[in-house]
């Protein structure tokens, strides 16, 4: 009976010999294994327009087609031509269009808004209609922005970038 205790007891400690040597695959103590969080998809809240040498920055709105322009330019800036219409806007077909979700929305100068998905339209006045808002110009009023987009003076060149 001596014998079988002796034995059962190195089979044991062989066994937790072994174990302690095994070798894990978890992350040490205190660490987070998710370390790809810097070479993730950045979130892109912002956009340049520039027309005539002037570039203005916009903050992007959190929807799905201000989403889907940022990732159409992370690919190369976007350059279209824009008209006046209405006395209160340029407008400027894309070339492509986005997902849209248009509610009702009264805009003021700065909105840049998305028009039947594939027209971009840049405020210096206001409206109210079913659009899709993409973002707004940050820091100009409504008499500079007039200035700028060459409010009443026909086309304007318009390049949407990141930078």
């Amino acid at each position: 009976m001596k014998k079988f205790f002796a034995l059962v007891a190195v089979i044991l400690i062989a066994c937790s010999t072994f174990a302690g040597c095994a070798q894990s695959n978890d992350p040490p103590a205190g660490t987070d294994d998710n370390t790809s969080t810097e070479t993730e998809q950045e979130e892109i809240t912002k956009m340049y327009i520039t027309i005539n040498g002037n570039k203005l920055e916009v903050t992007l709105a959190d929807n799905a087609a201000a989403a889907a322009l940022a990732e159409k330019l992370k690919k190369g800036d976007i350059t279209y031509t824009a008209d006046d219409y209405g006395g209160f806007e340029k407008v400027g077909r894309l070339g492509f269009s986005l997902p849209s979700d248009d509610t009702e929305i009264t805009t003021q100068s700065g909105d840049v808004i998305l028009y039947s998905g594939n027209q971009i339209v840049l405020f210096y006045g206001s409206n109210t209609w079913d659009y899709t808002r993409l973002g707004t110009i940050d820091g100009y009023s409504s008499s500079e922005l007039r200035t700028l987009l060459g409010a009443g003076k026909g086309s304007v060149q318009v390049v949407l970038s990141l930078a």
